[in-house]
């Protein structure tokens, strides 16, 4: 029997590079992915050493860009443990026809990655009427959205979230609120505005489980707020292996001392059980 836990957020590198060139969006590939790579074998290494069951590995951005190619290559060759969240450019007239091509390919998820360890972040485009064909696609194929940004798009994410509401939208790294302030978390306030959207989901990660312990937040203040107004169903976690340092293991039970102050059912959903929601084929 299987342990349930299932990660929506690592990252794969190819070793053979004439096969799977560097196309890094922005035109700068991110230090992790030069310094310490993770092929799709090493990852199931990895995922095998932490007992993590099945992942929904994430599109490197900022090593492929829009090309898929060693993602669904990767998935393909271990049926029934993986997923794949692509990346395509969602404003171009030929999008849904991309998005199309790449779902056949095993994409069940996309991810808009609007800036991070490369570039400053520039949410600006999120919301481009342009991508509103491709955003109405994801709908219809039951496809989830991952969206990298930090709180200055948050309320475009939450404008996006009431206009396509059967698309359902991932918050990677919470969307990077400032929590050290401490209970209330009055600096989050954009983060729990999305609460009355139910098509938002949260992604724990690395990042969150870190800024938990700064100034004068805690571990077991910060998570129970958010299950008591985002609810266990909505709540993620994603390794962000290898992009954030340290094993996946050890990144796994970082994570489950963080949440250790939550009861054994809300944290089944976080570990695995949202998981499914997000990405049926993990199911």
């Amino acid at each position: 029997m299987g342990s349930g836990v299932i990660d929506i957020h690592p990252h794969i590198i190819a070793n053979d590079v004439e096969r799977y060139p560097r196309t890094p969006l922005f035109g700068v590939q991110s230090d992790w992915s030069k310094d310490r790579p993770v092929t799709i074998e090493g990852l199931i290494a990895a995922m095998d050493e932490a007992n993590v069951e099945k992942a929904a590995i994430v599109q490197s951005s900022t090593c492929y860009g829009f090309d898929n190619s060693y993602l669904v290559d990767a998935i393909t060759k271990y049926p029934g443990r993986f997923t794949a969240v692509g990346s395509i450019e969602v404003a171009q007239s030929d999008s849904p026809q991309r998005l199309d091509d790449w779902a056949q390919r095993g994409v069940s998820g996309l991810r808009l990655f609007t800036g991070g360890s490369t570039a400053a972040f520039d949410p600006s485009s999120l919301d481009d009427p342009k991508s509103f064909p491709t955003w109405e696609r994801c709908g219809e194929l039951g496809i989830s959205m991952a969206i990298q940004t930090d709180p200055s798009g948050l309320a475009q994410v939450a404008g996006l979230a009431k206009r396509f509401p059967k698309v359902r939208i991932v918050l990677d790294h919470l969307g990077r609120p400032d929590v050290t302030d401490g209970p209330p978390y009055k600096r989050a306030a954009s983060l729990f505005g999305l609460v009355p959207f139910e098509n938002i989901f949260l992604k724990l990660t690395p990042r969150i489980f870190g800024d938990a312990k700064k100034g004068q937040a805690s571990p077991q203040t910060l998570f129970p707020r958010l299950v008591e107004l985002f609810g266990s169903s909505r709540l993620a976690w994603g390794s962000n292996f290898p992009a954030s340092e340290g094993t996946l293991a050890n990144n796994l039970l970082i994570a489950r001392s963080s949440l250790a102050s939550l009861s054994a059912a809300d944290q089944a959903w976080i570990f695995g059980r949202t998981a499914q929601r997000l990405y049926p084929k993990l199911a």
